[in-house]
């Protein structure tokens, strides 16, 4: 008994100093949470006032006359973007210069085309600068024939088609 007491008490001493270290050890500790991080695309898309009809028609034109058709274009989109205009086909069965267009951006006052009527390259973007979100620019087609158009003129026609396109910016860099 001697010899399983002289075991014991050690124990016992051992068992209680690691109960005593293990309660009374203090440690410092610090949390932190972030709360669910996110992002989220934008949107690209634009309306045409005139989508899927004519920026202008007119029979009967004479020589000095001028036809205005306008449209507008509104960025819906949340993004702002680049718009181009392309015309699509054309054609020009007038004499020479005769019969002309100008196509002026009245939002910017900036004049996208000038020149003779179907001479915008089909099928070529033509860049007609950016739009922020939200915001419209409205655009007049004005075509003329000229006041000098002699007898050669007479019963010809011309056509066009246009296409708008909005494209995103470059991408950006955001540091939070």
């Amino acid at each position: 008994m001697k010899n399983s007491r002289k075991i014991l008490v050690p124990l016992a001493t051992l068992a209680a100093a690691g109960a005593i270290a293990i309660g009374s050890g203090a440690t410092f500790t610090s949390t932190t949470a972030n709360s669910i991080s996110s992002v989220t695309s934008g949107t690209l898309s634009h309306t045409n006032s005139k989508a899927d009809a004519a920026i202008f028609t007119l029979s009967d034109l004479k020589p000095g006359d001028t036809l205005n058709g306008s449209l507008t274009l509104k960025n819906t989109g949340s993004l702002p973007a680049a718009f181009s205009l392309t015309e699509t086909t054309s054609t020009n069965g007038f004499t020479g210069e005769n019969l002309s267009l100008e196509i002026t951006n009245t939002t910017t006052n900036a004049t996208v085309y000038s020149g003779t009527f179907g001479g915008l390259e089909d099928g070529i973007k033509k860049s007609i600068g950016d739009i922020a979100p939200d915001a419209t620019n409205t655009f007049v087609f004005t075509v003329k024939l000229a006041q000098g158009a002699d007898n050669a003129n007479q019963g010809k026609k011309a056509t066009a088609t246009y296409t708008w396109d909005s494209v995103q910016l470059e991408g950006s860099t955001f540091n939070q």
